[in-house]
């Protein structure tokens, strides 16, 4: 793709689900999506510490691994989808649960956020050596989508990852949780720092939190959070420290993967501004912009009982390109 272009999606949204906010919510509540088979596997860090693997049964096919959202696990509406679609093509998935959200607790005082790539970089080259000479892709939902765009701008990514998607990405952190901190995106911001809340509770029940906090209620913004415990837990001097360090954005330029981004301009997570500029992206980058969708939503079809999601289809449909095309 020319560096000069971003290319309008072809999402279509769904008549009875006008608005960015029906389309965020409606996967998120209705949607139940059968997952196919799959296999549990600790998978150990190099720090000591572990994140929960569901993976394919199989030995032959190209491997897609899916980074969820924040908060997120395989039981996410878009994690079903994907999954479901990527395994009726035939590949093999292997979704990754960020420390500490597999249902169980990581065992080191840290966790995770949204500009963490050492993990994604670890499973990745050790799947590159496990599975010599078959192709892998990647997709990041969300923060996942994020931590993804990051690691790849960064380098040190292995020769077999042929591909990677992220879809509705915080691309400016700080904007996002501006955003979140406004109108209705306080209903979203209010559920995933509840959660975040209770599992930091949860955590350190009992025994000395790793870093001191005086009224745990009283985050009730992201700014707050990420200041008081996202920012020192991971070695941030605050909020805006992260945030300007963890935004994808500004590695877009450096990415040298085959690599789509899949936005809404109606994203409540995010805004306008958020976005890049056609000069900003590498040319192996190519944006699709749709102008409805929300976050992590794109559901379409003309009815609400046959509805459709455009992500399963799209998403795989780029991956084939270089998947299927690597094949020998």
């Amino acid at each position: 793709m020319p560096a000069d272009t971003i290319e309008a999606g072809g999402f279509r949204p769904a008549w009875w689900l006008p608005g960015p906010h029906a389309q965020t919510l409606w996967p998120a509540l209705v949607r139940r999506t059968p997952l196919p088979p799959l296999v549990h596997e600790e998978f150990t860090l190099p720090d000591g510490d572990f994140v929960d693997l569901h993976r394919s049964p199989g030995t032959h096919g190209p491997i897609v691994v899916l980074f969820h959202g924040l908060e997120g696990s395989l039981y996410s509406h878009y994690a079903r989808g994907l999954i479901a679609a990527v395994t009726e093509r035939g590949w093999r998935c292997v979704f990754m649960h960020f420390r500490g959200c597999g249902g169980r607790h990581n065992r080191l005082p840290r966790s995770y956020h949204s500009g963490d790539t050492g993990d994604i970089g670890c499973l990745l080259r050790t799947l590159a050596e496990r599975e010599t000479g078959v192709s892998l892709a990647a997709i990041g939902i969300s923060l996942g989508g994020n931590a993804l765009l990051k690691y790849l701008g960064e380098g040190d990514v292995p020769v077999s990852l042929r591909a990677a998607v992220a879809v509705s990405v915080p691309l400016v952190l700080a904007d996002g949780a501006e955003r979140l901190n406004r109108g209705f995106s306080r209903v979203y911001e209010r559920h995933l720092l509840g959660r975040l809340r209770r599992k930091f509770r949860d955590k350190y029940r009992g025994r000395a939190a790793p870093v001191p906090v005086a009224d745990l209620e009283s985050l009730d913004s992201f700014r707050k959070f990420d200041g008081v415990i996202t920012a020192p837990l991971h070695g941030f001097h605050d909020a805006e420290d992260y945030y300007a360090r963890s935004s994808s954005r500004q590695f877009l330029g450096r990415i040298r993967t085959p690599t789509l981004i899949i936005q809404a301009g109606d994203d409540p997570f995010l805004t306008p501004a958020a976005l890049p500029g056609a000069e900003e992206l590498a040319d192996c980058v190519r944006m699709e912009l749709s102008r409805h969708g929300g976050h992590v939503g794109f559901v379409g079809g003309r009815w609400p009982w046959r509805p459709e999601y455009w992500l399963d289809r799209r998403v795989p449909g780029f991956l084939a390109d270089h998947l299927e095309s690597s094949r020998t």
